[in-house]
């Protein structure tokens, strides 16, 4: 193995074209590059941030939850005050006549 080494440090030809095929099957940068360069090539081949669980569970689920919470409250397990407020002021409209007109009802269907 040493051999091996002392080898790839020379700069013969054949040293670099090992070491060439040697980054190529291993899946490293083949070409010299710059440190410019290879901040790309490790910003590519750094796991991408969609399948990273941290910044995918660092927001909670709220489309599921929201219709977890809308089930179960027309089971009657969950006391929404919001939407039990919308319902009353919906209905006390239609207690005073403000409410809108059922579909197919309006001013303009019955002409």
């Amino acid at each position: 193995m040493s051999k091996y080494k002392d080898l790839v440090n020379l700069t013969t030809p054949y040293a670099r074209r090992m070491q060439y095929l040697s980054n190529r099957i291993f899946g490293e940068v083949a070409r010299p590059t710059n440190s410019k360069s290879m901040k790309v090539v490790k910003m590519f081949s750094a796991k991408p941030v969609e399948k990273n669980d941290y910044y995918v569970n660092y927001y909670p689920r709220h489309v599921e939850v929201g219709w977890l919470m809308r089930h179960l409250r027309s089971y009657g397990l969950f006391r929404d005050e919001h939407e039990d407020f919308k319902e009353e002021m919906k209905r006390l409209r239609a207690l005073r006549g403000k409410a809108p007109p059922p579909r197919g009802e309006s001013k303009r269907s019955k002409k």
